[in-house]
């Protein structure tokens, strides 16, 4: 089998590098990503400049073809299906493992989960991997039970076309693993402003903010499981359209 395997947050952290030599388990991997942090990336494409691309041999992924590039990770699948598997078929694309949740509005924003969206664009089954800390040092020991086994099980059951998973875990034990929908939520308090700015620049701001969960007493979403040290499994959809206003 065929398993390409990409991230936002880069070459090298320790999400990718786990996920890639779990990956080794099921089949051969190919790991495409950028070279570095694209997080928030979502489907975002390069369209204004030259995508390089640049092979890694010095690594420890267990036999795993490695590729970087300047691209965004909705580039790097356009890369793995054109140039580097033009005439053969991709299996799977596993994603993550993100340093930081995707659950809820933030698949939205997502480029661990837009690579996925991209990979179900060209019929190829994907699968996004999160953790719900940002910490680059996150303990994964956790998690890393569950990689093979869910992913298998998802593969093999079957993965609906122009539908993908979007996997979110709790930071720390994991108690179980539960099938969820999106909460609902939003972002507020976004915009910090910056101390100093460029003269002739009126304000500037960095993004920060909190996630406020717009139905906190709902048992079924990926935020509750995630409270609840449960792994949360939600199908998303390539198709946006809402057929209920048609």
């Amino acid at each position: 089998m065929n398993i390409v395997v990409v991230n936002d947050d880069g070459w090298g952290t320790a999400g990718i590098r786990l996920l890639a030599k779990e990956m080794t388990r099921l089949g051969q991997v190919t790991v495409i990503c950028p070279d570095g942090p694209r997080s928030g990336k979502a489907v975002s494409i390069t369209v204004d400049s030259p995508i390089y691309v640049r092979r890694i041999e010095d690594h420890d992924l267990n036999g795993a073809d490695v590729y970087v590039t300047n691209g965004t990770p909705a580039d790097c699948i356009k890369i793995a299906r054109e140039y580097i598997f033009p005439d053969t078929q991709i299996d799977l694309v596993v994603s993550g493992i993100n340093h930081g949740s995707n659950a809820a509005v933030n698949a939205m924003y997502s480029g661990t989960i837009g690579a996925c969206f991209v990979a179900a664009e060209k019929g190829i089954p994907a699968i996004g991997w999160s953790i719900d800390s940002h910490a680059m040092d996150v303990d994964l020991h956790w998690l890393q039970p569950f990689l093979v086994e869910v992913t298998q099980h998802l593969y093999e059951e079957g993965i609906a076309p122009r539908t993908v998973f979007n996997i979110n875990a709790p930071e720390g034990e994991i108690e179980g693993i539960r099938w969820t929908r999106q909460c609902v939520g939003h972002w507020a308090n976004e915009l910090v402003p910056l101390d100093r700015v460029p003269e002739g620049v009126l304000k500037g701001w960095k993004l920060g903010g909190c996630f406020v969960n717009d139905e906190p007493s709902a048992t079924d979403t990926d935020i509750w499981a995630m409270e609840h040290q449960l792994l949360a499994i939600t199908p998303l959809s390539l198709d946006w359209t809402d057929y209920g206003s048609l």
